[in-house]
């Protein structure tokens, strides 16, 4: 049959353009009933880390030219996975009930560096954690014993936990690390109130499926 009752209307149907999204192409191909999901912290940018967005951002252009800023910012606690629709309930109310007991708590994310995808068809700007580093492995750990529950992957072994700010199409690491990379973190270091606008309080997990978007604050 075309349609089964908990299907996913047309209206929920993803869309596997690679022109509407700048180029970048899917680590795996879109089929009906199949949702992409994520699990992640979200970061609200606050005036001054736009600013120093827009700072580093036209210095890497000077390396990189096809660089493009980050339009929402964000920590991931999970890989991208496969979600079936009818698992899409279940998965988060286990993800619920895992995270139920984590209070708030600070991460400062002040160290630039370079990133590639696992297949390398896309390479990022991002800045590593330098604190709170055992709170998110935590956080980790509760989020992948919901993804074995699903028999899904778990997130990296050891994780470098970043947040994005700037990306481009390919593997242009090389031209973005060295002399680059040493300039981007000098002008983190330099910028003004820069320790106290990079401490960042994690206040709610997020989980994005689909086009579906829960969210569960901390305590």
């Amino acid at each position: 049959p075309a349609e089964l009752p908990g299907d996913p209307g047309p209206e929920e149907l993803v869309c596997d353009d690679s022109s509407r999204h700048g180029g970048r192409v899917r680590s795996f191909p879109h089929e009906r009933g199949n949702w992409a999901t994520h699990v992640y912290l979200p970061c609200r940018a606050r005036e001054e880390f736009v600013e120093l967005l827009e700072l580093l951002v036209s210095h890497a252009r000077t390396h990189v030219s096809s660089l493009a800023a980050m339009e929402e910012f964000h920590l991931s606690l999970s890989q991208c996975v496969v979600l079936r629709y009818h698992w899409i309930e279940p998965f988060v109310r286990c993800l619920k009930e895992r995270l139920a007991a984590f209070h708030r708590f600070f991460c400062v994310a002040d160290q630039v560096k370079v990133y590639t995808n696992e297949n390398k068809t896309r390479t990022f700007i991002g800045l590593e954690i330098s604190a709170g580093h055992f709170q998110l492995l935590e956080l980790v750990s509760e989020v992948d014993r919901v993804l074995e529950g699903f028999d899904l992957p778990t997130f990296y072994k050891d994780p470098s936990f970043h947040i994005s700010l700037a990306w481009c199409v390919g593997d242009l690491s090389g031209k973005l690390e060295g002399q680059c990379l040493q300039e981007l973190q000098e002008l983190v270091n330099g910028f003004e109130d820069s320790a106290l606008l990079l401490r960042i309080l994690w206040e709610e997990v997020r989980c994005k499926s689909g086009n579906k978007h829960f969210s569960f604050p901390l305590r």
